[in-house]
């Protein structure tokens, strides 16, 4: 096995920190977590950019707290290959466990059997690693995307001109799109006139460059799925540019406290999106990885369900933020997933 070794001074864009807290009695815990401290875990990121991966992020933080343990993270920040670098470098500190977040299959599935043969436990966050040992944490992206579509036929009929943003390649991304190509396979008269879509940083600027040229090109376009959060703000930018906020609708997965106070502006065209807390998708993540560690299975598919929000809802309940949404929604501030009977919790 070979090892790639540099110093993290040297990685572009990278970011490490250690964040431990106070956890559950150790005689409580099974081991390794009756010695908490001594356990390493690992978060190699590929997406972060946004609301919702700051949010994930705190969820990892707040859960690794919660256990006492030593987290790590590395940011790639977009960059396959230096993520594949990090979970090699992971692997050379020695540590217990790693969560990989996002990324590309064909850059990550190899480092990802190299931890597995170094002993560590590995689980995956909307990558597919194409590897039956990693449990896979997932939004229930099918469902993210679906329920947003059937609001969009709700409020809107089955005949419409649609913009769709997409990057294929990102998992999360491909099953929203399955739902996407079921949906209009069911409904002829929902036509996709445009396909656009980047991941370029800043996301929602970049998007917003795009969109400004796809609206001028296709004045017919009355509803926009743009089934990520980075995309519907930049979709929403030219839109209001455009000052079409009255002629088109747009729908979406995920959300945040920016999110929603931009659903909210007066006359927004954004009036749904589909989501889960992506602080709990992020204690979740940990909870798996801890589970794992302890010799229990938290079996191949860990799925945290999703909840339709709509602009009504956030209206009609006057909400302004994550944590008003948790307290109206109870479903949306806690998953009842990977929750054995000896994990601790964060705080509330």
């Amino acid at each position: 096995m070979t090892i790639i070794r540099r110093s993290f001074l040297h990685l572009m864009g990278a970011t490490a920190l250690t964040f431990a807290g106070g956890a559950a009695m150790a005689q409580d815990m099974p081991a390794p977590f009756d010695n908490a401290a001594d356990v390493k875990i690992a978060l190699v990121r590929y997406l972060s950019t946004g609301d919702f991966f700051q949010a994930y992020l705190s969820g990892v933080e707040k859960q690794a707290a919660a256990l006492g343990v030593d987290l790590r993270v590395l940011d790639s920040r977009q960059d396959a290959a230096l993520q594949a670098d990090m979970v090699d470098q992971a692997i050379a500190l020695g540590v217990d466990g790693i969560i990989i977040q996002h990324g590309l299959t064909e850059s990550i599935k190899e480092v990802a059997q190299r931890a597995l043969d170094a002993g560590i436990k590995v689980v995956a966050f909307d990558v597919d690693v194409e590897n039956e040992a990693i449990p896979q944490i997932e939004q229930s992206d099918y469902q993210l995307g679906k329920l947003a579509l059937d609001q969009a036929i709700e409020d809107n009929g089955t005949e419409w001109q649609a913009g769709y943003v997409y990057v294929p390649g990102i998992a999360p991304l491909d099953r929203r799109d399955v739902a996407w190509q079921e949906v209009k396979e069911a409904n002829p008269g929902i036509e996709e006139v445009a396909q656009f879509g980047t991941l370029d940083n800043p996301i929602a600027n970049s998007v917003a460059n795009q969109a400004r040229s796809v609206l001028q090109a296709n004045p017919n376009i009355t509803v926009m799925f743009a089934p990520f959060d980075e995309f519907a703000k930049g979709v929403k930018i030219a839109v209001d540019e455009a000052g079409l906020t009255q002629d088109i609708k747009i729908y979406s997965a995920d959300i945040s406290t920016a999110d929603i106070s931009a659903m909210r502006e007066p006359d927004s065209a954004w009036v749904a999106t589909v989501a889960t807390n992506p602080a709990v998708v992020g204690e979740v993540s940990v909870r798996t990885l801890a589970m794992m560690l302890a010799g229990e299975e938290p079996g191949a598919s860990v799925v945290v369900p999703p909840t339709l929000i709509t602009q009504k809802m956030l209206n009609d309940g006057d909400i302004s933020n994550m944590e008003e949404l948790g307290a109206s929604v109870p479903s949306f501030a806690h998953a009842d997933v990977a929750m054995p009977d000896w994990m601790p919790m964060p705080e509330r």
